[in-house]
């Protein structure tokens, strides 16, 4: 089964200077909570052919697959009794609560933002699901619109408490919209436990599972030795097809608060190693890094009908869920999307999912009790030739290689 995986890496990645409709290396991993069933690679790390070989342990930018990690790291404070779920954090990060909600603008010339304040607790279930208000000031026409009209130059990608702080898009808890919940959350764990998010990550996640290409802190973590196996960002042209390298990195090196939510450098290696661990604790079983019932909370189904309606608007415009067949019923879980149905010939219903900008793919599927992840590094998000590998390596997973390992198992 491995060879057949092997080639149909093999068959995506650019083997010559020709890189049209390919990609220029990729690490795919499949793991249960005993450790890998599958790992593999293909390809090299950047454009020149003579590059070096993108392995397991390969560095990329894995941007909004951040996540996973850092709402494990928020679930293991919460399992430690420091902080709930339900609790209104406005208190421990007061620049939380000086957000207003954007209504819209007034109808004169200049267009004024028409903000109120908001007066409803946020809680971190709504910072890790979505549900707070915040959206992407990057993203969104109205927050690009309120940016514009107050002058102001920071955003997202600045990494600062500044460039997190734009309205909220509606009061807390009133819908689903995609945002930087997660940096939020990221500050309140800064605040209860006077460490920094990558810190806290090295202590309690990193350390345990063994996961040594990690961090938030660029510079600190590709250190002269690891430079050869560091992936830069390919960009793909939208007429050729083909690919250049690109930047080093979208946000800072050094950044001066750590992003929760896309800011991480990571290998497939270490991705494994957290998604085994969550099996490994949904499975009831000692040496993940939260236990079963914090585990099983993150798989369980967050939304009300009116955020199930907003997501499913969302995932499926923006290609989220391009991995989904278009209308499968979907939730929110604590770490990402759920998978509310069995996909035919790939994952099973309860599924949680997410992806990065640079194209990097997980999931994982607790009632198979595997998990997945595929790490690229191309622009821009939702690439056609990652979109095609990633289906075919699932489906080879379920067609052939889960049958095998589940009748080894026995």
């Amino acid at each position: 089964m491995a060879e057949k995986l092997n080639s149909i890496l093999n068959s995506y990645v650019a083997h010559d200077t020709a890189t049209k409709d390919k990609l220029l290396g990729a690490a795919f991993i499949v793991v249960s909570k005993d450790g890998p069933i599958y790992q593999g690679t293909a390809g090299r790390t950047r454009v020149s052919p003579s590059s070096p070989p993108f392995s397991t342990n390969s560095i990329t930018w894995i941007a909004s697959a951040t996540k996973l990690l850092t709402t494990t790291c928020l679930m293991h404070l919460v399992e430690r009794g420091k902080i709930t779920l339900d609790e209104d954090v406005r208190p421990i990060v007061p620049e939380l609560g000086q957000l207003p909600i954007l209504k819209g603008f007034s109808d004169d010339d200049d267009g004024e933002p028409i903000l109120v304040p908001n007066t409803r607790p946020i809680t971190l279930r709504h910072l890790l699901t979505h549900t707070s208000g915040l959206g992407v000031d990057v993203a969104d026409p109205d927050l690009i619109r309120w940016s514009q009209h107050i002058g102001r130059t920071a955003n997202v990608g600045s990494c600062t408490i500044e460039g997190w702080s734009s309205p909220l898009k509606f009061a807390p808890g009133e819908g689903w919209y995609y945002g930087i919940g997660p940096e939020w959350a990221g500050q309140v764990l800064e605040r209860v436990t006077g460490q920094r998010l990558g810190e806290y990550m090295a202590e309690h996640l990193c350390k345990p599972l063994g996961m040594r290409d990690t961090g938030f802190q660029l510079n600190k973590l590709v250190t002269e030795e690891k430079e050869a196996g560091f992936v830069p960002i390919a960009e793909r042209s939208e007429t050729t097809g083909e690919l250049t390298e690109g930047r080093r990195n979208m946000f800072p090196a050094e950044p001066e608060c750590e992003s929760g939510g896309g800011g991480l450098y990571a290998s497939a290696a270490d991705y494994a190693k957290v998604m085994q661990a969550l099996l490994k604790a949904v499975a009831g079983e000692d040496g993940g890094v939260v236990g079963r019932e914090t585990a099983r909370e993150m798989l369980r189904p967050q939304l009300n009908e009116t955020q199930r309606e907003w997501v499913k608007g969302i995932v499926f415009t923006f290609g989220s869920a391009a991995e989904l067949p278009e209308g499968t019923p979907v939730d929110h879980g604590i770490g990402g999307l759920l998978t509310m149905g069995d996909v035919d010939g790939k994952r099973r219903k309860g599924s949680l999912m997410w992806s990065g900008m640079c194209n990097s793919r997980w999931w994982i599927d607790p009632q198979t009790g595997i998990g997945g992840v595929l790490i690229v590094n191309v622009i821009p998000y939702g690439d056609a030739t990652v979109l095609k590998l990633y289906d075919e390596l699932e489906r080879a997973v379920y067609g052939e290689l889960v049958p095998k390992w589940q009748e080894t198992s026995k």
